[in-house]
Order: C-alpha cells, then structure tokens, then sequence
C-alpha cells in the first residue's frame, strides 16, 4: 500500500506562462473544483445504506485501486476483492488487495454501527460478511476520523507521540491475530529508513512497477474526479499538470535519488514507524491486518496525528527478512506506517458507490 511521489520542479510554472491559464485551468481543472469534490465525498453519515459503503470506501488501499465490490442482502453486507484492480508489478501475490479489503471492513463496521446497524465482520477464506441488526443510530468515537484520515505524504514536525497516546494506538489496533509493533527508538527507525531506501531502488530499476505506478497517477484534479481513483499528484504536494505533460514529466524527473533523499527527511521528521505483522501469510489475516491498521490510523487521525505508509520493505520481498529481525519476529511483516505530526494534503478521489456496488 505504498505512495510515491512525483518531482516537478517549476516547470510546471513555466509551462502554464506559456500556455496560458485559461487553457491550463481547462486542462487541468481547478483545486477549489476539486476540494468540493472531496468535501461531498466526506460529507457526514445518513442512515442510507448506500453511505455506510461511502464511509467504508474512505479507508487506506494499495495505490488507491479501491480493490472491492460489496453486495448489500436483507441483513448483511458482503465484501470482495475485485481482480480486476490487482497491481501485480507492486502486489504480485495480492497481499494488499487483502489488506486494503479488511481496511475496508473497519470502515464499515464503524459506519454501520453508527448508522443504527450493530453487527459482526467475519472473514471467509476471501471475503468478509459483516451480518447485522437494525436499531437506533448511536456514536462511534472513531466515525469523524473516517473522513479526515489520509495518507500524509509529507515531512512532519518531528515532535513525539505522548506515552499514553502511544498506548491509546496500541490497544486501538488490537485485533486477534494481528501483532503491532511500534518502532520509536532513533536507530531501529534509521535502520528501518535505510531498508526503505534499498527497497525504492529496487522498485524503480523495476520497469514493470514504474509503468504500474504511472498508469495509476492522477496528474490533475479533472482526471482524478473523473476517475475517482489512482494517486493524486497535488496530495503529495506537487503541482498540478496536464495528464500528457505529466506523464513526460514523470518519465524525465522521477529519480531513485531524489526520492531516497526525500524518504529519508520524511522518516526523520516522523515520530515513530508501526510495523504490522499478521500470525500466518494467507488471504484471511492478511484481512486481519488491514482492520488492525486501519483502527490504528483512525485512532492516530483523532488523536491530531499523520501517516504515510512506506511498504518497500515488504514490498521486496529480499528484504523481509531483515525487517523481521529488526523489530524481533520470526512471521514475515505486513505493513509498515510512519507518524507524525504534520500538515493536512488535498484528500484522494474515490469511486461512486454505485460503482462498488455488485447486484
């Protein structure tokens, strides 16, 4: 479930003089178009059904694919992955379909309780069935973070987490089969940093992953309310581009070296790295993970704090090993978060509901 960025520079303000804004802005569309885009998307919860699965589809997922389809029975909703938003240069075993799946599941476990249908997940081999009852809307403290989480690709401020709300996250993301390991002292997380470092290198040698990673950018708030899906460039804090200048501008400025170095001030600037380990490696607690997960991001979200996931290395495979030794576990690790406090971004796009939705 990892995020890259996309260095620009100030062409992409050279180019505008060049054009013309008012071509630019047909082009391109504007951010105010786009930040009203995402304020309807995380508008509160209605009793509606269809916006409890708006809430769930608001959760963490590997390139933002959105990788799930849900079908809505008389007393439950059923969850799926849909292969047909694999990412098989990044994920070639589906291991974050499976976790963007159970991040999904949080989401949708909060809203509809929330929205007066208390109920139970349970997770079949490759799917989650989340059977409920109906009654009386009622509060769920971690509800408001499920519109404001994000993924903060961005250096933080460097100040550390309280004990106590380290504890607070700990406990949030206590799910059976999951273990957390929080990760605060300075060279256990600059060890961390440099496997992460070795792991985008390998990643951008990789042609199959660069032509992967560029298919799913967003250069532009047109394209990505258009598609409701994919990275969006401005929520890393680049510059918006034409989707054609972008992907030229990606092709040329998108260099290991850059991004090792911005990598490497990120994780400094942060307070502390939560790496998750699930007990087996199958699709069931790969689920499993991504509920600890996302509980944790909600709790951190309400507690006024940022992540960004850095997954390369579990991404690489050659690299688990030795991330498994650095934070003392012999299971292979599942996925890795920095936090920090830090500034809020442009939140990504998402599908309609009606797009999810399987008859």
């Amino acid at each position: 479930m990892n995020r890259r960025q996309i260095l620009l520079g100030t062409g992409g303000a050279l180019v505008t003089a060049a054009l013309g804004a008012v071509a630019w802005r047909a082009a391109t569309g504007t951010m105010s178009e786009y930040e009203d885009y995402t304020a309807r998307l995380r508008a509160p919860l209605s009793p509606d059904i269809a916006d409890v699965i708006r809430h769930a589809t608001l959760a963490a997922n590997s390139h933002n694919t959105q990788p799930w389809r849900f079908r809505v029975t008389k007393n439950a909703i059923e969850m799926r992955p849909d292969p047909s938003r694999r990412t098989p240069a990044v994920d070639p075993d589906d291991h974050h379909l499976f976790v963007s799946l159970g991040c999904a599941a949080a989401n949708l476990a909060i809203a509809a309780g929330a929205s007066g249908r208390p109920g139970e997940a349970t997770i079949d081999n490759e799917m989650v069935r989340y059977a409920f009852m109906t009654t009386s809307p009622h509060d769920e403290p971690l509800l408001y973070a499920i519109g404001r989480r994000q993924s903060t690709r961005s250096e933080y401020d460097g100040r550390a987490v309280p004990t106590a709300d380290l504890a607070t996250l700990q406990a949030a993301a206590a799910v059976p089969g999951v273990d957390l390991v929080i990760v605060t002292d300075p060279a256990r997380v600059a060890a961390i940093r440099d496997l992460v470092i070795v792991g985008n290198d390998a990643q951008m040698r990789d042609a199959a992953f660069m032509r992967e990673l560029k298919s799913w950018i967003r250069f532009n708030p047109r394209s990505a309310m258009a598609s409701g899906d994919g990275l969006f460039a401005a929520a890393s804090g680049n510059p918006s581009l034409p989707t054609a200048l972008g992907g030229v501008a990606f092709d040329r400025l998108f260099e290991a070296s850059t991004e090792n170095d911005r990598y490497a001030r990120q994780i400094a600037s942060s307070a502390g790295l939560a790496v998750f380990v699930a007990e087996q490696a199958d699709p069931a607690h790969w689920i499993k993970a991504g509920q600890a997960c996302q509980r944790f991001a909600l709790e951190a979200t309400r507690l006024g704090l940022k992540l960004a996931f850095v997954n390369q290395p579990v991404e690489v495979a050659a690299l688990r090993p030795e991330l498994a030794r650095l934070i003392e576990t012999t299971r292979r690790p599942d996925l890795v978060l920095r936090f920090g406090y830090g500034p809020t971004l442009p939140f990504s796009p998402r599908r309609r509901v009606s797009e999810v939705l399987s008859s």
